[in-house]
């Protein structure tokens, strides 16, 4: 059975190859292919093994700053694996409860990417997921579509027709992020490419593009620093994203030096306070299922709150992270 499941659902580690998908190949585009390396490799390492504690184990063999993708690899391998066989609908659950607890937040993107993969009805499936969280589920769909149709989401700039209201928001999100990858986190390359949807658009797509920019990485310290001045307006939204990705990176207890320099950068905050800045904005969150919904309302608290400290006078002088001058 397990060879069968391997035969039909497993992905080639050269579908993440930036010449494969057509995608922008700059100086980047060797760490750009590592993570989507690593994401296949946790996949199809999920489809093989079915035991938890075996699974961690071949997860955590990899090098730490690649581990949160293979976790996001096999949260959609599981999540594939549930839809098949609804009457064992366990499998990421368990993996969620268990060794996949500290990447949380990889595990709802990655069972976006299942969503992504099949037509099933996108209220009944957020249903399973936690209620702030569940919206990275459609982060994950977004990103999906971004880094594997690339033409028709981003070039010709469609929606799923499926999704409704603040759902595509979040898909843009996810969507903000495969520019990264697509883009070969090129400044220039970026802000072209946003400038190019929709006004309405742009803010959730920045957000994408500061989270993956701090989480994968690829950029030195003058192109953050060019991709900070080419938000412009939508600074916040960059921020932001990139907040999420600290807090994501800290959870899981493998940040790499990248993160601090991004967060520094694009944030203004270091990297352990960027991520505090994202609990201190969870208090007091209402219902999930309000007309705005408690992620949007964490989201936009982490823009105000990022603005105050803009305002703050900060040290003056060349950046140090990690041995990393900026």
């Amino acid at each position: 059975m397990g060879c069968l499941v391997r035969s039909v659902l497993g992905i080639s580690p050269v579908e993440a190859s930036p010449v494969r998908r057509g995608f922008h190949t700059g100086a980047a585009a060797g760490q750009l292919e590592e993570v989507g390396r690593a994401f296949v490799a946790g996949y199809n390492a999920a489809l093989a093994e079915p035991d938890l504690p075996a699974l961690q184990s071949r997860l955590e063999r990899m090098a730490p700053g690649l581990q949160g993708f293979a976790y996001e690899g096999a949260a959609m391998a599981f999540a594939l694996l549930d839809l098949f066989t609804p009457w064992r609908a366990e499998r990421w659950r368990k993996l969620h409860a268990g060794p996949g607890a500290p990447h949380s937040y990889m595990l709802h993107v990655g069972a976006g990417w299942a969503l992504a993969r099949l037509p099933v009805g996108i209220d009944k499936y957020l249903a399973r997921f936690d209620p702030l969280l569940r919206w990275l589920v459609l982060d994950g769909y977004g990103f999906h579509e971004g880094y594997f149709h690339a033409p028709d989401s981003i070039a010709a700039q469609r929606l799923p027709a499926r999704l409704r209201d603040y759902a595509r928001h979040a898909f843009d999100q996810g969507l903000g992020r495969s520019l990264w990858f697509v883009c070969g986190a090129e400044p220039a390359r970026l802000t072209a490419a946003i400038r190019a949807f929709a006004v309405a658009r742009q803010g959730d797509l920045w957000s994408g593009v500061g989270l993956a920019a701090t989480y994968a990485g690829g950029a030195d310290a003058e192109a953050l620093r060019a991709l900070a001045r080419a938000a412009g307006e939508h600074s916040g939204e960059l921020a932001q994203g990139a907040c999420f990705a600290a807090k994501a990176r800290l959870r899981a207890g493998n940040p790499v030096p990248h993160n601090e320099l991004a967060c520094r950068l694009l944030a203004g905050l270091g990297l352990h306070d960027a991520a505090g800045l994202t609990d201190i904005c969870l208090a007091g969150l209402q219902d999930a299922d309000a007309a705005t919904p408690a992620y949007e309302i964490w989201r936009r608290r982490i823009r105000e709150r990022v603005a105050q400290h803009a305002g703050t006078p900060r040290p003056t002088g060349p950046l140090l992270v990690e041995g990393v001058s900026a």
